[in-house]
């Protein structure tokens, strides 16, 4: 039998899903929410025990889980005002709006221009 060489195989890039826009990326492109015994919070590992959402680290796809129930209806749970500050002040530090790069949007982007 013919051995394969090493490193001829891609690497598996975990994706997921951003609860505001529903564009699909890599894990380590998205920033993490969890769901503690304490409350909700920010994950920055990605590897917190508990129920996780994922978010583009941009204030468009924040702002719009903020002002919709994205966030209670993706974790299962009912956000605290005080924990709903929290993500409001983690949004502020966050860039108005980032590139996003999607996989799809070769030939679908340049068909619809």
């Amino acid at each position: 039998m013919a051995q394969q060489q090493k490193g001829s195989k891609p690497r598996h890039v975990p994706q997921r899903t951003c609860i505001a826009c529903r564009k699909v990326a890599g894990k380590r492109n998205l920033i993490r929410i969890v769901r503690t015994e304490q409350g909700v919070e920010v994950d920055p590992t990605g590897k917190k025990a508990g129920r996780g959402a994922y978010l583009h680290p941009n204030q468009t796809c924040w702002q719009a889980m903020l002002t919709g129930n994205r966030l209670a209806q993706a974790l299962r749970t009912n956000v605290s005002p005080d924990n709903r500050r929290v993500l409001e002040a983690f949004m502020a530090s966050l860039p108005v709006q980032e590139e996003i790069e999607d996989e799809q949007s070769g030939p679908l982007a340049q068909a619809s221009t």
